[in-house]
């Protein structure tokens, strides 16, 4: 199985300790954010994980526990958005300069093709404009192409809970300006762009369709051919495989406005603040009357691939 750390809440950048005792215990229980009664314990092994597969956007607090989740036998990579706003979007983030030294600093841990850098939400407003991100992304390909293989994008999609001066919707041809000009300067810099959950088809500027957990990838990193199929359970648009997510929505305090996965920052920072390494549920508690079901998980490994 591939788990994800996660799409719902930054594990990497605030929970780290949490995990490491996960990884240790071998185990985790998770709560369906859309059943909350349905419980499940989650076996953690390296028999039966497959990969993990790491969301963050400062992988600072990680970076000392890597060897340790390496001599516990796991696989992994990281999905690392790195992105030209300041506090005024993103308000928990720590200076961007630093964390773009991180970011190599990972790399040159556990090197570039297993560092995949997202340029995404990308945004506009009367600040970050157009020719704002040209001159950002480029500053940042040329920072960050040694390092990575490729950099993946979205549009910021102005969705009903969001509203926020700081973010409007995106014209057609606004993407289309932009879409060019990244397609043409991640190829310049040796950099493969993609596209994360695009409508619009970008191929003809030639930015790829993503598969942030990816197939090819994960075998690459695993050694190894995985017999996986596609997740439904994600958005439209969404080329990823079937993963378990062992995250919470409302956890995250990184503060970005245009978040998806918390309704509340004051709620998230609350749950955060409240936080329990040893427990074995990211957040919250589990009643005793409440059924734990032990979930099913096969590894997915075939044969050996060849390195020759």
């Amino acid at each position: 199985m591939i788990v994800s750390v996660s799409r719902r809440t930054d594990i990497p950048c605030y929970y780290t300790e949490w995990l490491i005792n996960r990884l240790k215990e071998g185990f985790v229980i998770t709560r369906n954010p859309m059943n909350k009664a349905q419980i499940s314990r989650l076996p953690l092994n390296p028999e039966l994980v497959d990969c993990l597969v790491f969301w963050t956007k400062d992988a600072e607090n990680i970076l000392r526990s890597l060897k340790l989740i390496d001599e516990m036998g796991f696989k992994y990579y990281f999905q690392h958005t790195l992105t030209p706003y300041d506090r005024t979007l993103e308000q928990n983030l720590q200076d961007k300069l630093r964390i773009e030294d991180t970011f190599i600093e990972l790399s040159q841990l556990i090197g570039k093709e297993r560092v995949m850098w997202r340029y995404d939400p990308i945004v506009l407003n009367d600040r970050l404009t157009i020719d704002y991100h040209k001159v950002q992304f480029e500053r940042l390909c040329q920072k960050l192409a040694p390092f990575t293989e490729s950099v993946t994008i979205s549009f910021v999609q102005t969705y009903r809970k969001l509203k926020t001066p700081l973010i409007r919707a995106i014209t057609c041809e606004e993407k289309a300006e932009l879409a060019g000009f990244i397609g043409e300067t991640a190829k310049a810099w040796g950099l493969t762009p993609k596209a994360c959950c695009e409508k619009t088809d970008l191929t003809p500027y030639g930015i790829q369709k993503a598969s942030c957990i990816d197939k090819a990838v994960l075998e690459r990193v695993c050694g190894c051919s995985l017999d996986i199929s596609p997740d439904k359970n994600q958005r439209q648009g969404c080329g990823c495989i079937e993963s378990i997510d062992i995250g919470v929505y409302n956890t995250c305090p990184n503060g970005c406005v245009y978040c998806y996965a918390n309704d509340s920052q004051s709620i998230a920072l609350e749950r955060y603040n409240s936080r329990q390494p040893d427990s074995d549920i990211l957040c919250g508690s589990i009643a005793e009357e409440e059924k734990i079901t032990d979930r099913k998980c096969k590894s997915n490994k075939q044969q050996q691939l060849s390195l020759f």
